[in-house]
């Protein structure tokens, strides 16, 4: 059965799954232009599957900022598998590299991507530098759990940045959620632990806090962010369940050093990863994954509120080939008509 038949009877009779893959596909739709073109010319010029081929589909893969360790990988499992499966036609061949892409990505691992909600007060940490979209994601993901029917507050822990705490408190009012703050300058731990004290006291389920994106000096970062740590886990043990770091998808190989260093300073559980319509280097979501080890939690997928989509493989990798998984498809339903 073809990776699409597959991802088509997996989410078959469910509406919200089936609109969340058409996201995948509208919101990856600037990665696959340049991305399945070449894969397309590249299917066109070549007959059969042979070295010549897999040289210049390395190429390409290489090229959508998929990650030199990954397509490495990849390739080796693609020559492995094509010889297993005895795969002559190229025509038959994106299927095959779907497949592969998405288990190098979940990696025996089973809905990586879920958020480790708790009983009580579940404490997400937001990081990342200013500018990829961290306060818009943190916007997002509280009009995301408040439609789960969660109650949500927000911490307004950037504290030196100006505008940031106006900008949160906007979010706030749009998403209708409160907002912890203090003035501009104010120490970020203080205002956590003002927040994790308000949502306690309010029996709030999630409390999404923002933080400081100053990478200039990593020390002073590190600091902060254990600084808020222990405030944090002092008033509820365990937390934060979460540490998010926003990156921005269109920054490409930048977006993996901020990654490294992010992971150096904290302990980063989940990547989001925003303005991924934006980009034609969408393959960025598996270097980070295959390199790096964390999990992409959520994607950006365009401007509206529920633009904002858990990561699924399987959609995300739809959406790199979909036309061609489309077409293979086709071609497989009409020889099974003959």
């Amino acid at each position: 059965m073809s990776f699409f038949k597959k991802l088509k009877e997996k989410f078959a009779g469910n509406a919200e799954a089936e609109e969340s893959t058409e996201k995948y596909k509208e919101g990856l739709a600037k990665t696959r232009t340049g991305f399945t073109s070449k894969i397309n010319d590249l299917v066109a010029k070549y007959r059969k599957v042979d070295e010549d081929f897999f040289e210049e589909l390395e190429e390409i893969l290489l090229q959508a900022d998929v990650g030199f360790e990954t397509v490495l990988e990849l390739m080796d499992d693609l020559r492995f598998e094509v010889q297993r499966k005895n795969v002559k036609d190229t025509s038959n061949v994106q299927s095959v590299i779907s497949e592969k892409l998405v288990e190098i990505y979940q990696a025996g691992e089973a809905e990586i991507n879920e958020i480790n909600f708790v009983e009580g007060l579940t404490v997400i940490l937001m990081v990342g530098v200013n500018g990829v979209g961290k306060t818009t994601t943190i916007g997002k993901l509280a009009h995301r759990f408040k439609n789960e029917g969660k109650t949500v507050m927000l911490a307004a822990g950037d504290t030196f940045r100006a505008g940031a705490i106006e900008q949160l408190d906007v979010w706030g009012q749009r998403v209708g959620v409160d907002v912890i703050k203090q003035s501009e300058g104010s120490d970020p731990a203080a205002v956590m632990y003002d927040a994790v004290r308000s949502a306690k006291s309010r029996g709030v389920d999630v409390l999404i806090c923002d933080t400081a994106g100053r990478l200039q000096n990593k020390v002073n970062l590190m600091n902060e962010l254990q600084k808020v740590h222990r405030v944090i886990s002092r008033e509820v043990p365990g937390a934060p369940h979460e540490v998010l770091l926003a990156l921005d998808a269109t920054t490409g190989q930048n977006a993996m050093i901020q990654a490294q260093t992010f992971k150096e300073v904290t302990d980063v559980t989940g990547i989001v990863l925003t303005k991924l319509d934006g980009t034609a280097k969408g393959g960025i979501v598996l270097a980070i994954r295959n390199k790096l080890k964390i999990p992409v939690k959520y994607v950006g997928l365009g401007e509206k509120l529920d633009d904002l989509q858990p990561f699924d493989a399987q959609k995300y990798v739809y959406g790199l080939f979909a036309e061609g998984l489309d077409k293979e498809q086709q071609l497989e339903d009409a020889q099974t008509d003959k």
